[in-house]
């Protein structure tokens, strides 16, 4: 897949098809890392992306939007088909990439001693909408929206006067 897409192609969602089905889904995923210690930095951000965009290049099915992480946790904005468990999905990215950044962090290697892995094994999902596509892209991406606040309501309770 070419990854050299213009912007505005990137942030919408685009109809996908299989043999006997067509679909437009997207999720907005959120994992940890183990035990929410800080070791996202962005030189392992780098060898993480290229390990997710790897593993969707093995699966092509799948298809990574956008990928952003803090300091304990990953999002990521994702197209998958109806025909893969969105669990399944993540347990392969999380997998691969647990491999691919213990292989290549010493650090985080001895930070998890026991086999176990590098990520919570608790995710996030919530599907995306037609609409809310560009919201969430905005978000995991990490740019901040301000949004106007609401005015507090100023009106008082109807009081109806004609009844005496």
């Amino acid at each position: 897949m070419n990854q050299s897409r213009s912007e505005a192609e990137a942030c919408s969602m685009r109809t996908r098809s299989l043999n006997h089905s067509a679909y437009k889904l997207q999720y907005h995923i959120v994992w940890g890392t183990k035990y929410r210690r800080k070791w996202l930095k962005p030189y392992v951000k780098i060898a993480l992306k290229k390990s997710l965009y790897a593993t969707c290049k093995k699966y092509p099915t799948l298809f990574i939007q956008t990928v952003n992480t803090d300091e304990d946790h990953v999002h990521i904005q994702m197209e998958i088909p109806p025909s893969i468990a969105i669990s399944d999905a993540v347990q392969k990215l999380k997998g691969i990439s647990s491999i691919a950044l213990r292989k290549e962090f010493k650090f985080i290697r001895e930070m998890y001693l026991e086999k176990d892995g590098i990520w919570s094994v608790w995710i996030f999902v919530s599907s995306i909408g037609l609409n809310a596509d560009h919201e969430v892209s905005n978000r995991v991406a990490g740019k901040k929206e301000s949004q106007p606040r609401r005015p507090r309501s100023r009106c008082r309770p109807f009081r109806d006067t004609s009844l005496g």
